[in-house]
């Protein structure tokens, strides 16, 4: 009698799809709904779930490092064999979070963020047209090995809190807005976005006890409007939270290298782009905090949250999704 092999498969897969639809959603915000029927295995764990995006080269094409192998590769399989490509030959990756995931009908949403054609993720959203395609690396909902959370690409971990502070850029708008469509009426606390300018604000609900607040750049320096509005949060509830179960010691061991927590090898070979550090278990307390988007100005808020509010670190989680001057992966 011949024993039946199990398939297996990987928490990580690659996905082949096209554009099903375009909407624009602000002054600097597109939505691209990607469609593939092997999108109904779609990871469907939400919130802040992230993904990479493997843009084509110039001529239209992609490499091929396996992706698509039967079976399926390992990420660090593929991952190695981009990595070591030529310079010349070797296409663009780019990590976003997921909007919306409907796999009862085949489909994602990701939504990007237009500021030219220096970026090759602009670039690319710039000049697409419904029906191109695009490969999307994201879980598989199969996968016995794929964690919901951190292991998942999740890092909103809020544990037991209710009273929670997110905080981000235009980058970190659409992982906010989908961990604020989450929450129940049990949740309250603040949110605070800065992005590019008023006609950014983007519709989304959030429970009564939770103030959205949408903060617009204009031509000031990246970071600063959102800096003192935090800072602005501190200065009224500081005191109350770091008194209410969220006190640390005010140190502060993420202002050098990146500490990174659950991350995917791949990712991990990319710290040095970015300031990455979350909770390495899920917080128990009554409060928590998520902070996200250029790197210097989130390490800036997480350091004045531990350090200068005296904040317990393991509250915190912080991640620092690009840095100005420097290109994801470089």
């Amino acid at each position: 009698m011949t024993a039946t092999a199990t398939q297996t498969y990987p928490s990580t897969r690659a996905y082949q799809t096209r554009v099903a639809r375009i909407s624009r959603l602000g002054e600097h915000f597109v939505r691209f709904t990607f469609a593939d029927d092997d999108l109904q295995y779609f990871g469907t764990g939400g919130l802040d779930q992230r993904i990479k995006l493997m843009l084509p080269r110039a001529d239209g094409t992609l490499p091929d490092v396996g992706l698509f192998a039967d079976p399926a590769p390992a990420m660090m399989e593929w991952y190695t064999r981009w990595r070591e490509l030529p310079d010349a030959e070797r296409n663009a990756m780019r990590t976003y979070t997921v909007r919306a995931v409907r796999p009862e009908v085949r489909e994602i949403d990701v939504d990007f963020v237009l500021h030219g054609t220096a970026g090759p993720a602009s670039a690319w959203a710039l000049g697409a047209a419904v029906g191109d395609e695009m490969v999307i690396l994201g879980p598989d909902e199969r996968s016995e090995t794929r964690g919901r959370g951190r292991s998942g690409g999740i890092e909103w971990e809020p544990g037991s809190a209710r009273t929670v502070l997110l905080v981000g850029d235009e980058t970190a708008a659409p992982a906010i807005c989908a961990i604020l469509e989450t929450l129940d009426e049990s949740f309250g606390g603040h949110v605070f976005i800065e992005v590019p300018d008023a006609g950014d604000i983007l519709p989304v609900t959030t429970p009564p006890g939770v103030q959205l607040n949408w903060l617009a750049r204009g031509d000031r320096p990246h970071g600063e409007v959102l800096t003192e509005a935090v800072q602005a949060w501190g200065r009224e509830f500081g005191a109350e939270v770091a008194g209410a179960g969220a006190a640390g010691t005010g140190t502060d061991s993420a202002t050098g290298a990146a500490g990174v927590v659950g991350e995917t090898d791949a990712e991990a070979a990319d710290a040095e782009a970015t300031l990455w550090e979350v909770p390495p278990e899920t917080p128990h307390g009554h409060w928590y905090a998520w902070l996200a988007g250029e790197a210097g100005t989130i390490t800036g808020l997480r350091r004045h949250l531990v350090k200068g509010l005296g904040i317990d670190r393991k509250c915190v989680s912080f991640m620092g999704y690009w840095k100005i001057g420097r290109a994801e992966g470089s």
